[in-house]
């Protein structure tokens, strides 16, 4: 893949380059990663596929947030771009990240289901005594993060904590475009056969310090999705990620410190069909990479 650009960000899944000083160009590669190792074997098409998701939610989420989407196309930079790049990167504006993840949950699962049996509480929030793993919750909770450094956790913090980080006004924009943002998805997947149990967002500022929603948006990667037909109260149900991919590390032999051990072609063809089922399920349509190279910017 030739890029002609200075790269200047390399995430486990996501490289970033800058165009120039306003515009960058992310691109979203098929790298895997599971507890928080870069795998060497790679997943095919997902980089498109989380790319051409995230269009479709920038896309319906316009409404209620601005989003990092330049009004350009990857080929008006990159003329000989090949639609596997086309499809896979896009042109957004340069922001100011806001140090904090916004995670939503409608269901009490994951690290917050951990939290829940230690304390009773996620983030501070305490939470009825008698919940099961993977119950809904009355409403939806904002229960935010820190932004660690590369290869360090996420730790999830009170609103308290957040406010201290990015002040009253913002911390309480943040909760309140988060949660808008995840009922409008959840009321769209819903009518698909989905469930949203818990999604991320990431946020930053544009020059005109206003609030900006960037980098990806409810992917199978930063959401877990189930699926209405096998969902279950007081189990772990099956999410359309990389589930496998875990589930198959935790019968290694393996300490989860780099390098990361070879994923079978069994697993890695699994694990693709989850991501397209995704696609699928979420934008209505089956992914074809023609057609989602050329599309125009939601």
């Amino acid at each position: 893949m030739d890029i002609p650009f200075p790269r200047i960000h390399q995430g486990k899944v996501r490289d970033v380059y800058q165009i120039d000083d306003q515009h960058l160009l992310m691109v979203a590669s098929d790298r895997l990663s599971a507890f928080d190792v870069v795998l060497p074997d790679a997943i095919p098409h997902k980089g498109a596929l989380l790319t051409q998701i995230s269009n479709f939610w920038f896309g319906q989420t316009a409404p209620i947030i601005k989003n990092h989407l330049a009004d350009v196309n990857v080929s008006d930079v990159m003329p000989n771009a090949s639609p596997d790049l086309q499809a896979r990167a896009v042109v957004c504006k340069k922001l100011k990240a806001l140090p904090c993840e916004a995670i939503v949950r409608g269901y009490i699962i994951g690290s917050g289901w951990k939290d829940y049996l230690a304390t009773g509480q996620v983030c501070g929030i305490t939470l009825p005594a008698d919940l099961q793993q993977a119950e809904k919750l009355e409403q939806a909770l904002f229960t935010p993060s820190s932004k660690a450094a590369v290869g360090d956790h996420d730790e999830n913090i009170t609103f308290e904590q957040l406010v201290n980080l990015i002040g009253q006004e913002r911390a309480v924009q943040l909760k309140s475009v988060s949660i808008a943002i995840y009922r409008a998805a959840r009321d769209h997947v819903e009518s698909r056969g989905l469930i949203i149990a818990d999604t991320k967002f990431e946020f930053g500022l544009d020059e005109n310090d206003e609030l900006v929603l960037m980098d990806e948006v409810l992917t199978p990667d930063s959401s877990r999705f189930w699926n209405q037909a096998n969902y279950q109260v007081g189990t772990s149900p099956e999410s359309y990620d990389k589930q496998f991919v875990r589930d198959y590390l935790e019968t290694l032999d393996w300490d989860k410190s780099p390098p990361g051990p070879h994923i079978p072609t069994d697993i890695i063809n699994k694990t693709a069909e989850k991501y397209h089922e995704a696609y699928q399920r979420i934008t209505g349509q089956a992914f074809k990479l023609d057609e989602a190279a050329v599309s125009d910017l939601p």
